[in-house]
């Protein structure tokens, strides 16, 4: 009989103890969740290799980086340079870059991941938000991932400005104009960042938030929503076999855990290689920050961009005088608008849920084209997102294009206005005419290009019923229908329930309702006098499917 080895021993003692117990039940419990497979939580991994990819540079490069604005001559080997008045922390980071072996290659991974999370962070919200996948019971996961979103900008931004070179210099000059534009409290605010006159001890400041205050609370909502995310069951899209109380999918472990983490490493292999090859901010070609100079045709990360296109597009000459104190409106409306915009994301599941009145826990998403309202508003912010992105970037399109700065702010300036409005409409007839094809799919199937010859001579092409599954996403899709105007309990129609009246018939009056999932709909409340089983469109647009 073999005695047992100190490795054997030690393996038991483990498994007996408390913390083995667990690991046990939680591997078990692994093992019997069932997670959907859809290339939509592909975004969810691209965040956290991105993440794993920051935290591993960062704290490499902590051991290199000086945040001090204590001014030295540059002796290092950057010839260019040698002679130059600069900042302890550019020389510091002069240094990691030429001087430190894989300096350059840990510097640029950090900042492709440090823009690459942000773009898989607005992935994950566009595809959360299009899906619905914001509803109960998963409307707090939806504040958790804008609160990462929010967090992941403020990071960012902090680490643009450490190096202190001419380009972040700039950066920091305009953060420094916004904040003494805030009328009582702007000087105060400068001065606590700055730590005085610009640019004062600023890289002394940011360098903790950048470093420790950041990563701690990153780490922190990622955990409260892994763990919110681990008590609900994942959501799925309308299926053959799915519901609202099963999922249907692989295994999590080690299925789900294996194709996770091979995506996050082939994720951080990509980072890698585009690190080694392809330059990206080139500090020592900007040289030193100056307070007295600036460089032109300078532009911010792409996910800050769209700040500096709110303050390009607000026309010049925006001030006015009200108690005994100036009013810089060409600040504090760009700054209003952001934060309003930013309010309304994150408290847009609690706003529908209350215009829709429905409160039930939902597992099934949404596909955008079954809520054309909501997915018109999504490309209305997108389109608003996006010319305050372009304006951003202006004077170089003026250059590029040879054409008039004035011109392309005052294109731009229309276009924020016209462009949401648009996009919107635009977007909610594409969404009914989606839904108007899949309600012929139901009804008649789909052409096969095979003609047929009736006994009577006519010819007819031949049409295939649609598959099991996509007539299950079809047949399964919820189309609500608006809340009927009544009084309260004491007979009384008060404005709060016309305001909320007349929103859900903005969102859900027009819809066409499949045959099919007609009786559902009148089983849930729907308006049965609107939509009955011969499927026409409900609404303001129900003419649009009568025969002409």
């Amino acid at each position: 009989m073999r005695h047992p080895t100190m490795t054997d021993r030690l393996a038991s003692a483990v498994a007996g103890s408390t913390i083995g117990r667990r690991t046990a039940r939680l591997r078990a419990e692994l093992r019997q969740r069932t997670v959907p497979m859809h290339w939509t939580g592909m975004f969810g991994i691209v965040s956290a290799a991105s993440l794993v990819v920051l935290f591993g540079t960062g704290l490499f490069l902590m051991f290199f980086y000086t945040p001090s604005n204590e001014s030295v001559t540059y002796s290092g080997p950057y010839l260019p340079l040698v002679g130059a008045e600069m900042s302890k922390a550019l020389e510091s980071t002069l240094r990691v870059t030429f001087e430190v072996p894989g300096g350059l290659l840990m510097r640029q991974a950090h900042h492709w991941a440090a823009l690459l999370l942000p773009a898989a962070l607005v992935m994950q919200l566009l595809t959360v938000f299009f899906t619905g996948g914001f509803r109960r019971p998963r409307r707090g996961m939806w504040v958790l991932l804008f609160l990462i979103f929010v967090v992941a900008l403020v990071g960012g931004w902090s680490g643009y400005a450490l190096p202190d070179d001419m380009l972040s210099g700039t950066g920091l000059r305009i953060v420094e104009g916004i904040a003494l534009g805030i009328p009582v409290v702007g000087t105060w605010g400068s001065w606590l960042l700055f730590g005085g006159e610009f640019p004062g001890t600023v890289l002394a400041h940011l360098y903790p938030l950048h470093v420790a205050v950041v990563p701690a609370l990153l780490v922190l909502l990622l955990v409260l929503r892994a763990l919110a995310a681990f008590a609900h069951k994942p959501p799925q899209f309308a299926g053959p076999g799915r519901s609202e109380r099963n999922v249907v999918g692989v295994p999590m472990l080690p299925t789900g855990i294996a194709r996770g983490a091979g995506l996050g490493f082939l994720v951080c292999g990509v980072i890698t290689v585009i690190s080694a090859t392809v330059t990206i901010n080139p500090i020592w070609l900007y040289g030193p920050a100056s307070t007295g100079d600036a460089s032109a045709g300078s532009q911010p990360d792409w996910y800050t961009g769209f700040l500096d296109g709110a303050l390009r597009l607000v026309p010049p000459g925006w001030e006015i005088e009200w108690l005994d104190r100036t009013w810089t409106l060409a600040i504090l409306v760009p700054l209003a608008v952001v934060t309003a915009g930013f309010a309304l994301v994150a408290a847009y599941p609690f706003v529908e849920e209350w215009i829709s009145g429905d409160s039930r826990d939902h597992h099934l998403l949404d596909r955008p084209r079954d809520t054309p309202t909501r997915t018109g508003i999504g490309v209305a912010g997108l389109a608003f997102f996006g010319v305050l992105w372009l304006a951003g970037s202006a004077d170089l399109v003026a250059v590029l294009f040879s054409l008039s700065i004035e011109g392309v702010v005052g294109v731009l300036q229309a276009s924020l206005l016209l462009a949401p409005a648009a996009g919107f409409e635009l977007t909610r007839r594409v969404c009914l005419g989606l839904q108007r094809k899949d309600r012929e799919l139901v009804l008649h199937g789909f052409e096969t290009g095979r003609i047929v010859r009736l006994p009577g001579g006519a010819y007819v092409e031949v049409h295939a019923a649609v598959g099991e599954e996509e007539r299950s996403r079809i047949v399964g899709a919820v189309r609500p229908a608006p809340i009927m105007l009544r009084p309260d309990g004491r007979g009384v129609i008060t404005p709060a329930r016309r305001l909320r009246a007349a929103l859900s018939r903005f969102f859900f009056e027009d819809r066409i309702v499949v045959p099919s999932a007609a009786a559902d709909a009148v089983a849930e409340g729907g308006d049965a006098a609107g939509g009955g089983a011969d499927g026409v469109l409900v609404g303001a647009s129900a003419h649009a499917d009568e025969p002409g």
